[in-house]
């Protein structure tokens, strides 16, 4: 049975998501902590309880396929979760994904809806359901 988190790696919030082999991936809270240290023992946590098998992580890749600085970073980040987690982490296209999840809020309510860490969260069940369609697609139906 797979049980995967989705996270949308950012300085100062982490969003989470959660699915499985039903192929859907739904919000977490974000972890919001404002000690870094916190917010990985937090993440760990989460990994834990939730018992997961797989983690896919936002790979913030530029508009023209190259990574740079953040992708590295989301690079590093998947190699040091592997080590403290021993489990597949799988990175998977970000691109514009936080972009998609901030335009579904109202534009006046963005500001306090962006500390909240919903929007970050709103991103990592993007990205995590990129991955889930992925690993299982879904059979087109045929139309009479």
């Amino acid at each position: 049975m797979m049980r995967c988190l989705g996270i949308d790696h950012g300085t100062r919030r982490i969003g989470l998501a959660f699915g499985d082999e039903l192929g859907v991936a739904t919000p977490l809270p974000a972890l919001t902590a404002a000690e870094p240290a916190a917010r990985w023992a937090a993440l760990l946590a989460v990994a834990r309880e939730r018992r997961v098998t797989d983690l896919v992580l936002g790979h913030p890749l530029n508009m023209d396929d190259t990574a740079g600085p953040k992708a590295k970073e989301a690079e590093a980040l998947a190699e040091r979760l592997r080590a403290a987690l021993g489990l597949p982490v799988h990175l998977v296209d970000e691109r514009l994904t936080s972009h998609e999840a901030e335009a579904t809020i109202p534009k006046k309510q963005r500001r306090a809806v962006r500390a909240s860490g919903m929007i970050d969260s709103r991103a990592a069940t993007l990205i995590l359901q990129d991955f889930l369609d992925m690993q299982f697609p879904q059979p087109e139906l045929e139309l009479p």
